[in-house]
């Protein structure tokens, strides 16, 4: 199991997992999900529910990924496997995203 923390303009959205590669789950923040002033990170994540899971990252995440020459540049620097697309996502996501949602893998 890897988890990551999801944050929006620095404030704490919600948290992502990944149970192993066909079992992953996104799940809103107690504080955030209650707060009608906060919106949802994505349009195909509302906040009409706290959890949502599914059998892939889902795109919004995924699509927050490097694509092409820059995808496997990052990978061998990296040493991350170019299907390991959890991994990519919380070694290059916490900083310099484009948007206000950025990831980090939970400190233990």
């Amino acid at each position: 199991m890897r988890v990551a923390k999801v944050y929006r303009n620095e404030q704490l959205a919600g948290t992502l997992i990944q149970y192993n590669p066909k079992n992953y789950e996104f799940r809103y923040d107690d504080t955030w999900f209650t707060n009608d002033n906060l919106p949802a990170i994505s349009l195909t994540l509302p906040k009409t529910q706290q959890t949502y899971r599914a059998d892939h990252l889902f795109p919004f995440f995924f699509n927050m990924l490097s694509e092409g020459v820059n995808k496997k540049l990052q990978c061998r620097q990296l040493k991350i496997d170019e299907n390991d697309y959890f991994g990519l996502l919380v070694a290059t996501a916490a900083t310099d995203t484009i948007g206000a949602v950025t990831i980090e893998r939970e400190k233990k």
